[in-house]
């Protein structure tokens, strides 16, 4: 199924550290989604450049963005460096930031970085199901990387799409389906 316009990629990254290694895992990964799909030039969104507006009222413009950019993306990266066995809190802060169904039409990837192996299923177990919640749907299984793959994550992300393409193209093609159809009763 072709487009009626091009995909809207975004991506979220819940590492503390200002241009992190995560960041760039989700810039690259976001890249490649949005040559394969065809899409707009990614949206970057650095939720460690964001931290200190997250508990302030009134919300900043700066966060409001963020939270619009993720809202409307046809496909939404949602990295994280895995803390404690889980995602960060600060991720865990913006995504709370939503009413229930605020992510409802979006097609999310989780991306999880981490230094072990053995912290494989942390997108599976801890992170997909808050994204579902919101109302994502999560056609993939995480993208797992590690620390020492970040040197060269292209042949990582390649591995990934061969599973992801399939689940993906006709999630975000779904998707756009759904967009028309809610046009149309308007």
């Amino acid at each position: 199924m072709t487009r009626p316009d091009p995909a809207r990629i975004t991506a979220v990254v819940g590492n503390p550290r200002i241009g992190s290694r995560t960041l760039g895992a989700a810039a690259s990964l976001a890249g490649t989604l949005a040559a394969h799909l065809d899409a707009t030039d990614p949206t970057l969104v650095d939720l460690a450049t964001l931290a200190s507006a997250l508990h302030v009222r009134p919300r900043s413009t700066d966060l409001d963005a963020a939270l619009a950019a993720a809202a409307g993306a046809d496909v939404l990266v949602v990295a994280t460096p895995v803390h404690k066995a889980s995602f960060t809190g600060l991720l865990k802060s913006f995504l709370d930031l939503y009413g229930p169904d605020g992510l409802a039409g979006v097609t999310a990837v989780p991306l999880v970085v981490s230094a072990s192996a053995a912290h494989a299923l942390v997108g599976e177990v801890h992170l997909r199901p808050v994204l579902v919640e919101l109302g994502a749907t999560v056609p993939t299984r995480t993208l797992s990387v590690l620390d020492a793959d970040l040197v060269d994550l292209g042949p990582v992300v390649d591995r990934w799409w061969q599973r992801a393409e399939r689940p993906l193209r006709r999630a975000v093609g779904a998707s756009s389906r759904v967009e028309g159809l809610l046009e149309v009763a308007r």
